[in-house]
């Protein structure tokens, strides 16, 4: 085993559940329950993953962010292998409420909002999401960089509110295929409290994550699987084989994470 390899790895971003899209039989391919997803960070190496639960998310338009909540505290606090992201739908009054109780559990970690799937545009919700996060002063992961979910269009809530650190989801997504969406927000943050995760297909474009570390530093990176939609060993590979130092990998890989939601000592996670 490389170095890299062997360099333990905190996952951001995941998923667990039913993936419900497409509408046939090609869901199941993108679907994994708990032990699932547990399992496939461990054979990757990953010891800890963040996650929301999908049923909080999909089907679009459809889904029941309040059940998901519910389910995702009590699997994040059955196994240590996971933490949990509150999910906010800013249209539903009783997700903020439920963020209220469960931010101060030690299995919930941030807050997770997804203008895409819930079908707002952010701008309209923002200032509400932003000063509740700013009370908590939580972590805020969104997916972006869609036509509902701009990265541009956090920049000036991020600069508002530095209490709140926002995580912008994937690296390269553009609703216009401009890759550089989240990249161009991170340079336009005044309090350096916007960061962003590789969970992407577009990830993997060769080239890509390191030009993103040449223009942000990669203290601003952090590493996300989008797990179980995307293959959580391929994902860290990708991190492991970049043209980027060690001590960058180990950045990007676990050690951004740790400073930023404060989880444990390095020396805890190089044991794990």
């Amino acid at each position: 085993m490389e170095l890299h390899d062997s360099i333990p790895a905190i996952d951001v971003h995941g998923h667990y559940g039913s993936y419900l899209r497409r509408g046939d039989d090609s869901d199941r391919f993108c679907s994994g329950d708990d032990a699932e997803i547990v399992r496939r960070a461990r054979a990757a190496n990953i010891v800890l993953t963040i996650v929301s639960p999908l049923s909080a998310l999909l089907p679009r338009g459809q889904s029941n962010a309040v059940a998901g909540n519910v389910d995702a505290a009590r699997v994040a606090a059955e196994n240590s292998a996971l933490k949990q992201y509150v999910v906010i739908d800013p249209q539903r009054v009783e997700t903020y409420a439920q963020a209220e109780e469960m931010l101060a559990q030690p299995q919930c970690v941030g807050i997770k909002i997804h203008p895409e799937e819930h079908d707002y545009p952010i701008r309209n919700h923002a200032r509400a999401i932003f000063e509740f996060a700013a009370r908590h002063r939580a972590i805020v992961l969104t997916h972006s960089s869609e036509q509902n979910s701009l990265a541009a269009d956090f920049v000036p809530w991020a600069n508002e509110f530095p209490e709140v650190r926002l995580i912008l989801a994937h690296i390269g997504c553009g609703w216009d295929g401009d890759v550089t969406h989240q990249v161009r927000a991170i340079q336009q943050s005044h309090h350096g409290n916007i960061f962003a995760d590789t969970s992407s297909a577009k990830s993997i474009t060769p080239g890509l994550i390191e030009w993103v570390v040449s223009e942000i530093g990669e203290d601003r990176v952090l590493f996300g699987t989008d797990t179980p939609l995307y293959h959580a060993a391929m994902q860290r590979a990708r991190i492991c084989h970049a043209d980027l130092t060690e001590q960058a990998k180990r950045n990007i890989l676990h050690e951004n994470a740790n400073r930023l939601f404060g989880l444990a000592p390095q020396s805890v996670i190089e044991k794990a």
